[in-house]
C-alpha cells in the first residue's frame, strides 16, 4: 500500500508514518496501550496531506498518551455533556438538572458533534457568541459555567488533557427585560391611595423594605423591632438544606 518513512526500527509505543501513493495522502498510527478491558491493544490512526501535518498530529497524540489521557474514538462534546448530566450532578434537584440540560442544549446544538480532543477555545467562543445573540447575559453565563463543569468532568475522567472552555471569556448577552419597579412618584401615589385601606401597613412595609409578598404575609408583631427599625425575614428552605442562615434581617 505504501512505504514506511524512516529506516530505523521503531519501538512498540512509537508512532509510524507512511504515504499511500495511490491516494496521495500521508498516514500515521500510534499505540495507545490496552483498552478498558485490559486485553485489547489500541492504535489510533491519523491522516493528512503532508508528512509534517501527520507528524504534528502524532505528537499531540503522544503528548496525550504520556499525560495519562485515554482518548476514546468519537468521544464528542455531546457525549461529555451527557456523561456529566448523568454522573456529575448527584444530589442536585431535578430542577437543577433540567436547567443545566436546557442551557447546555444551546451550545451542543453548535459544537456537540465535535470530537472532544479536537475541541478548541475558538469553537467554544463561537458557540457562546451564538448563544449570546439570542439570550440574556445570565443565560450565557449559566451556559458557559455548565459547559466548563461538564468538560472538567471529562478531564477528570481522562477523556481530554485540557478544559478549553475555562480559557474563554463569557460574552455579553442581550439586555434583560425593562425594570417593572415603581418610580418614587408612583410609589407615593400608591401609598396615598391606600391610606384608608386595611392593606395600608402591608403596602408601606413592602415598599419601604423591598421584602417579597410571601415574606411579608408570614410576619407577626414579634418579628418587628421598631426601636432598631428592623424586621426578621424567614426565607424558604431549598431542597437538601437551608441557605446560609434560616433568617435574615433587612433594614
Amino acid at each position: 500500500m505504501g512505504v514506511h518513512n524512516g529506516a530505523r526500527r521503531r519501538g512498540r509505543n512509537e508512532g509510524s508514518i507512511y504515504k499511500d501513493e495511490a491516494k496521495g495522502r500521508w498516514y500515521g498510527a500510534i499505540s495507545l496501550g490496552y483498552g478498558p478491558d485490559g486485553k485489547t491493544w489500541r492504535r489510533h490512526k491519523v491522516s493528512g496531506r503532508t508528512r509534517a501535518e501527520v507528524a504534528e498530529k502524532l505528537r499531540q497524540l503522544q503528548a496525550e498518551r504520556d499525560s495519562g489521557v485515554q482518548p476514546e474514538h468519537a468521544y464528542t462534546v455531546q457525549r461529555a455533556v451527557d456523561d456529566w448530566l448523568a454522573e456529575g450532578l448527584d444530589g442536585r434537584s431535578a430542577r437543577t438538572v433540567r436547567l443545566n440540560h436546557d442551557v447546555l442544549q444551546l451550545v451542543t446544538a453548535v459544537i456537540g458533534g465535535i470530537e472532544l480532543r479536537k475541541l478548541t477555545a475558538h469553537d467554544v467562543r463561537r458557540a457562546l457568541v451564538q448563544v449570546a445573540a439570542a439570550n440574556s447575559s445570565r443565560t450565557v453565563t449559566l451556559t458557559h459555567n455548565a459547559l466548563t463543569r461538564a468538560l472538567r468532568h471529562a478531564e477528570a475522567s481522562r477523556h481530554v488533557a485540557h478544559n478549553v472552555a475555562a480559557l474563554v471569556d463569557t460574552p455579553k448577552g442581550q439586555p434583560g427585560r425593562p425594570s417593572k419597579a415603581l418610580t418614587a412618584g408612583q410609589a407615593a401615589a400608591v401609598l396615598k391611595a391606600a391610606e384608608d385601606s386595611r392593606l395600608s401597613a402591608y403596602l408601606v412595609l413592602c415598599l419601604m423594605t423591598g421584602i417579597r409578598t410571601e415574606e411579608a404575609r408570614a410576619l407577626r408583631w414579634d418579628h418587628v423591632d421598631l426601636d432598631a427599625a428592623s424586621i426578621a425575614v424567614w426565607r424558604s428552605v431549598r431542597l437538601g438544606g437551608p441557605t446560609s442562615s434560616r433568617c435574615a434581617a433587612r433594614r
